[in-house]
């Protein structure tokens, strides 16, 4: 959030050029601005790939609990089968065994999705902030700045031209 501030000070400091929506604005200024953003914006991308890793870890964790816990029920049901007098028992316990494995990996795997969950929505908000702040940014110099008003006298420096009509944000 401090470079897109930063990067939208410099935009607002910048000399209007006449009759257009463009300004002058340093260049080495803005360029080191956005490689700073560079870097910064993949940290994030990063961060989020990694907490989605761990959550497909924490699903594939419970999965190999719960089929640990299903093979061990299948164990116990085989020894009570050959138990002639248990059989009806073993069945019943076997099931039980297999129904609460399903449901404790239910219960992780519905953990590790809210929390990825929630982390995803927390850098959506993030960059929808950013995002917001870069909106205000360009139509604060649009108010300030209304086509054809302001000169430049110098006609040096670079030209960043106000392309919005051409891409969306």
């Amino acid at each position: 959030m401090f470079l897109i501030e930063r990067l939208d000070a410099l935009i607002e400091q910048g000399r209007r050029m006449p009759m257009t929506n463009s300004v002058v604005v340093d260049r080495v200024a803005a360029t080191d601005l956005i490689e700073q953003l560079r870097v910064a914006v993949p940290e994030e991308v990063r961060q989020a790939k990694r907490i989605n890793d761990e959550s497909s870890r924490l699903v594939e964790r419970a999965q190999d609990e719960a089929e640990r816990i299903i093979a061990r029920a299948q164990e116990q049901a085989a020894f009570l089968i050959e138990e002639r007098e248990l059989t009806k028992a073993a069945e019943q316990r076997s099931d039980e065994i297999v129904e609460e494995a399903r449901g404790e990996a239910q219960e992780i795997q519905q953990g590790a999705d809210a929390y990825a969950a929630n982390t995803l929505v927390k850098l959506e908000g993030e960059v929808v902030k950013a995002l917001e702040s870069i909106r205000r940014g360009l139509s604060a110099l649009d108010e300030r700045y209304p086509q054809g008003e302001g000169q430049d006298p110098e006609g040096a420096g670079d030209v960043i031209e106000d392309e919005r009509s051409h891409a969306q944000l």
